[in-house]
């Protein structure tokens, strides 16, 4: 007995506690006078639990207290709501909430479309699938959120449980666990090529829609059949159409501001020119940097050929300005503060990047020939007021052809044309009213114009289980700040650089105004849709947690 104990192996300092008394204390009677107390020192009246002498203990002994059958709790008292997805709320609103909610506490997915056989999905195709359907809708301009829910969408029709989809600025990618014990499979998907086509990007939006219904029975083969159709698919638009629709675009840009008969054909013919220019730089493989620059100058230079002319009740700077209107990147501004406010940093910062690029190469198209235009003295006057108060219906018009130019260069479906020209409207009387006749900030009424616009984009979207983009993309363009651009580059030629650069934030600010207020009018627009809620009463939508701020 004596040699077992001896060859007993020694206690681990970890069996120690921290809370063990220390050597030559008396718990009873406490430390002695003479000596002064340890912060480790036993308080009076704590109990320890002592463990028995004949047992040996480990680190991974579980502690006294502790029962098996009833572990402690980490959960509130009345546990964990169940999120339940309301089969009724558009596929958007539900993936978007799975989305929100973490991994552990998503509910299973209820696959919607049968297997062969049973045997499960295909999961390396079912995950290409989704990575394709991906490419598409970030390529066309689409959301990180978005693309992420509908990449979601696709893998939670096929039943494919623990998901998580990833979108940046060009990379796609996606990675399934089959059990918590199993490797994870990861695929991605570059995305090289971005290309402005809404019909396209409806079509995708309508494919993703079939998957998620239990209604619309469709296969692998079957839906990478659709998918292959519509990348085929043309745009609905030729060339000469679009460069039409640039001529108009900027026409009616020149109009809104002040301009007559002959400012909008010579704002049209500058912007088709520079169009044409910029699809000839495009066919030599020159970035669109330098695309951008290039169309930038023919407007500008007619503006400045209209001064040195010297014409009588001609403003050259409505010309340039309405050609600033078909130059400034409001798409991807858009995306880009969206991604930035549902929380996708990396590729908000990546797209307002490229926003940065575009507007710097449309700034040095600019100034190249406005500083021509000041060294021969043509008389551009940055004080004249290029706006027209007196004269509402001719604006009213302008900004509806305005809208519907920019919907035939976005490569809209014709059914959506109607729509976001009249939503195009609603942007400039809600602005006009609120900014002349009510006397409010320009800036703030602006957020509120784009806001009417996200909103009714958004709810036309739901109501048609499309994306939003074709109903709001085109109708911010009346809002789009031109006039403010071109004051901000005149003041910075005639080398005053306060003024400029005092207008040139003004434009930035207008420019961010629009993209919040889409943002925030999309939002607005869920709280009247049937949204998912989680058990015991809990209502409402989950928000785009990404941060606490700390």
């Amino acid at each position: 007995m004596a040699e077992a104990e001896e060859d007993r192996k020694p206690q681990s300092d970890e069996a120690h506690s921290a809370f063990a008394p220390v050597g030559g204390v008396d718990q009873a009677t406490g430390p002695e006078e003479d000596h002064p107390s340890s912060e480790f020192t036993i308080p009076t009246g704590l109990r320890i639990p002592q463990l028995p002498e004949d047992k040996e203990s480990s680190a991974f002994t579980p502690p006294p207290a502790y029962d098996a059958q009833q572990p402690p709790a980490f959960t509130p008292p009345g546990g964990i709501p169940v999120v339940r997805l309301v089969k009724e709320a558009p596929w958007q609103d539900r993936m978007r909430t799975i989305l929100r909610t973490p991994v552990a506490e998503r509910p299973a997915p209820e696959p919607t479309q049968r297997h062969e056989e049973d045997e499960g999905p295909a999961v390396p195709r079912v995950l290409d699938l989704t990575l394709r359907i991906g490419e598409l809708l970030l390529a066309g301009g689409e959301g990180a959120e978005d693309v992420e829910a509908a990449m979601f969408a696709v893998t939670h029709s096929y039943g494919l449980d623990r998901c998580e989809p990833n979108v940046t600025f060009t990379l796609i990618a996606i990675s399934y666990q089959p059990s918590l014990v199993d490797d994870p499979v990861t695929a991605s998907r570059t995305v090289r090529r971005r290309g402005t086509d809404y019909t396209r990007l409806s079509a995708v939006y309508r494919l993703v829609d079939d998957i998620s219904s239990e209604d619309v029975d469709i296969s692998l083969e079957e839906a990478y059949r659709r998918l292959a159709e519509l990348r085929r698919n043309r745009h609905p638009y030729p060339g000469w159409a679009l460069t039409g629709a640039a001529g108009l675009l900027a026409g009616s840009a020149a109009v809104l501001v002040g301009g007559d008969v002959l400012v909008f054909v010579a704002a049209a013919l500058g912007a088709m020119l520079g169009d044409r220019l910029a699809w000839l730089c495009a066919g030599r493989g020159l970035p669109e940097f330098y695309q951008f620059v290039v169309a930038a100058m023919p407007p500008a230079a007619m503006g400045v050929a209209i001064s040195l002319l010297d014409l009588p009740d001609v403003k050259a700077s409505a010309v340039i300005t309405g050609g600033l209107f078909a130059l400034i990147p409001g798409r991807a501004l858009v995306a880009g503060v969206q991604d930035g406010l549902t929380g996708y940093y990396i590729t908000a910062a990546a797209r307002l990047l490229e926003v940065g690029y575009l507007i710097v190469g449309i700034v040095c198209g600019v100034l190249m020939v406005l500083y021509l235009g000041v060294t021969l003295d043509a008389g551009l006057n940055p004080e004249t007021s290029i706006h027209s108060s007196d004269r509402p219906w001719i604006q009213i018009l302008a900004s509806m052809s305005l809208s519907l130019a920019f919907a035939i260069l976005l490569q809209q479906e014709r059914s959506t044309v109607l729509l976001v020209t009249l939503n195009g409207g609603v942007a400039w009387v809600v602005f006009g009213a609120l900014a002349r006749a009510g006397g409010i900030s320009p800036v703030a009424a602006t957020a509120v114009a784009a806001g009417l616009v996200g909103l009714f984009g958004q709810l036309l979207s739901r109501y048609r289980f499309a994306s939003a983009l074709p109903y709001v993309t085109a109708a911010i363009g009346p809002l789009l700040p031109g006039s403010a651009t071109y004051f901000g580059l005149l003041e910075i030629a005639r080398n005053n650089l306060n003024p400029g650069l005092a207008s040139l934030s003004k434009a930035a600010a207008l420019a961010l105004a629009i993209a919040i207020g889409v943002n925030l009018g999309g939002e607005l627009s869920r709280l009247f849709l049937k949204a998912p809620r989680a058990a015991g009463g809990q209502k409402g939508r989950r928000a785009a947690k990404r941060t606490r701020g700390f």
